[in-house]
C-alpha cells in the first residue's frame, strides 16, 4: 500500500509542478491527465531509484566541493530525463528546457512531496 501512496504523492507533486512555466500537461479529459500523471510518477520513481544513487556515488566529490548545490543541477537533469522519457512514450507531459523549467520543476516536486509525505501517513507507523 505504501508504494501506491508514494506514487499518488508524486503524481500530485508533478501536477503542482505543471504550474511552472515550461512544464506542461496536455491531453483531453481529466481522467487522461490523471493517468498521465500516474505514469510519469512511476517513471520519475524508477529514474530516481536507479540513477540517483549511481550519480551520488560517482559524483561524491562534486557534492562535497559544491556543498551540495550540485544536487540542484542533478535533480534538474533527472527531471528533464523524465520529461524526455515521457515524450518518447507519447505521454502528454513536457519539460521544455533545463533552466528554469527542469530545475525549478524538480525543486517544486521535492518541496510538495516533502510536505505531502509529512501530512499523509504511508502505513509504516501503524503500531
Amino acid at each position: 500500500m505504501g508504494i501506491l501512496i508514494k506514487v499518488a504523492i508524486t503524481a500530485v507533486a508533478l501536477w503542482v509542478a505543471t504550474l511552472v512555466p515550461g512544464i506542461s500537461l496536455s491531453g483531453g479529459s481529466t481522467l487522461t491527465k490523471i493517468g498521465t500523471l500516474v505514469a510519469v510518477a512511476v517513471i520519475f520513481g524508477v529514474v530516481n531509484a536507479i540513477l540517483k544513487p549511481i550519480i551520488k556515488t560517482v559524483g561524491c566529490a562534486f557534492y562535497i566541493f559544491t556543498l551540495g548545490l550540485i544536487a540542484l543541477v542533478i535533480n534538474g537533469a533527472l527531471f528533464l530525463l523524465v520529461g524526455w522519457i515521457a515524450e518518447q512514450l507519447d505521454l502528454p507531459f513536457q519539460v521544455d528546457s533545463f533552466w528554469p523549467a527542469a530545475v525549478l520543476g524538480a525543486v517544486v516536486v521535492a518541496i510538495v512531496s516533502f510536505v505531502l509525505n509529512l501530512v499523509v501517513p504511508d502505513g509504516k507507523d501503524d503500531d
